[in-house]
């Protein structure tokens, strides 16, 4: 299949592709017309994930927070001999709750899986970029990449973490043919955010998304490359603007919620 690619057609890596967001990604930009090479653990998922597609993309299985595993995506990559035009580093992991009850397996898993996996994937998968006339990379973020908030914190450090790498390489590749961007929604009603994390968000007023909505507003972001970096949702991008200017404010806004938020991340009201 690798070999009936025309030059002409855009090849996207897409990591976490069975997830909930990055199922509703897949069936957006296939029906754009792009190529997918689709990124997960689990083969037969992204075999039925492709069929739904029509059975014309690329299924590549692997833990990408093992070297084999990225090892084995930059080599499937590689037999493009033309390149690819986009990485989107969708796969991520969640937990919420106090640090003091986090383990250290946690943290890590979450460390490598949010940080480290886009980082050093973005690193293998450079040389197959920089073939095309023009690429991108997509990293996925967060609201919290610009807003840290209690019950998330080595989540909030991953997703500062990565809009950090986005902006530095972003800056380094200036001269080249990629560009490196920041794609960033508010809580989105995936598996990923459990029934404590939905109903605090319900008990404090915040508004969740649907991954086909989205969905909708990255297929339009992937299309205007132009743009450095989208958050997506209001009072959120405000929120975190304001982060931004004077943190202080914030904090004592959501000093305020503390309460509510600790009682959801003990499970007392679920």
């Amino acid at each position: 299949m690798i070999g009936s690619v025309t030059s002409k057609q855009t090849i996207v890596v897409l990591t976490g592709a069975t997830g909930g967001l990055g199922s509703a990604l897949a069936v957006s930009l296939s029906k754009l017309g792009v190529v997918l090479i689709l990124s997960g653990r689990d083969h037969q998922k992204l075999e039925q994930l492709n069929q739904q597609l029509g059975g014309q993309h690329h299924c590549i299985a692997g833990d990408l927070s093992t070297h084999n595993g990225r090892q084995a995506l930059t080599a499937y990559c590689q037999q493009f001999s033309g390149g690819i035009d986009a990485l989107i580093n969708n796969a991520a992991s969640n937990h919420f709750g106090p640090l003091q009850e986090m383990s250290e397996t946690a943290i890590t898993h979450m460390l490598t899986t949010n940080l480290l996996v886009p980082v050093e994937l973005t690193r293998c998968l450079l040389p197959s970029l920089r073939k095309r006339d023009k690429a991108q990379i997509i990293n996925i973020g967060s609201a919290f990449s610009r807003l840290g908030f209690p019950g998330f914190s080595v989540y909030s450090a991953c997703k500062f973490g990565l809009r950090g790498f986005t902006e530095a390489l972003r800056r380094e590749l200036a001269d080249t043919n990629i560009t490196v961007r920041l794609f960033a929604p508010r809580t989105i009603k995936t598996a990923m955010n459990d029934a404590n994390v939905m109903a605090m968000n319900d008990a404090l007023g915040n508004h969740s998304d649907s991954v086909e909505q989205v969905a909708k507003q990255f297929v339009s972001f992937f299309q205007h490359p132009q743009r450095s970096e989208q958050f997506l949702g209001w009072p959120e991008r405000f929120f975190g603007w304001l982060n931004s200017i004077n943190s202080r404010w914030v904090d004592q806004g959501i000093a305020a919620k503390l309460p509510i938020i600790q009682r959801y991340w003990s499970g007392e009201k679920i």
